[in-house]
């Protein structure tokens, strides 16, 4: 009786389809959320301020269920470093810098900017980086 072999060792595990709705619902919200503080910034009409907030609230709950199952992939993955501790950081971070945005879309309209427009343009960065990271094939062997 033989073993199989793998074509190369695996360093992590893709991301399930319920981890990969989480993680790319999470970049059209933060998105949104920063188009919104543009539109705030350009208008100073505080609706934009709102529309703002409840995306930040819905891209929090998203991104951070996929940290949840990105955690539980880290903990599941032979090798606990190289690409599936960088993703699960890069989400750790996105997620804390999202909800500082989250307490400065709190305060009083007047009060969110520059500071929740420049943060929304970090973490939409951020969120982008972490969902190409993410979910592109995180397994060893040719790709």
């Amino acid at each position: 009786m033989t073993t199989p072999v793998s074509a190369g060792p695996i360093h992590g595990i893709r991301p399930g389809p319920f981890h990969a709705i989480l993680l790319g619902g999470s970049v059209p919200l933060f998105l949104g959320a920063l188009l919104s503080d543009y539109a705030y910034y350009q208008s100073h009409q505080i609706q934009w301020s709102n529309f703002a907030s409840w995306l930040l609230a819905g891209a929090e709950l998203f991104s951070g269920l996929a940290l949840l199952f990105a955690l539980i992939n880290l903990l599941r993955a032979r090798h606990k470093s190289g690409q599936p501790l960088t993703y699960f950081l890069l989400l750790l971070v996105t997620w804390v810098l999202g909800l500082i945005n989250n307490f400065q879309h709190a305060k009083d309209a007047w009060a969110v900017m520059p500071g929740g427009l420049v943060l929304s343009v970090i973490v939409t960065i951020l969120i982008i980086i972490t969902a190409w990271l993410g979910l592109k094939q995180r397994t060893g062997g040719p790709q």
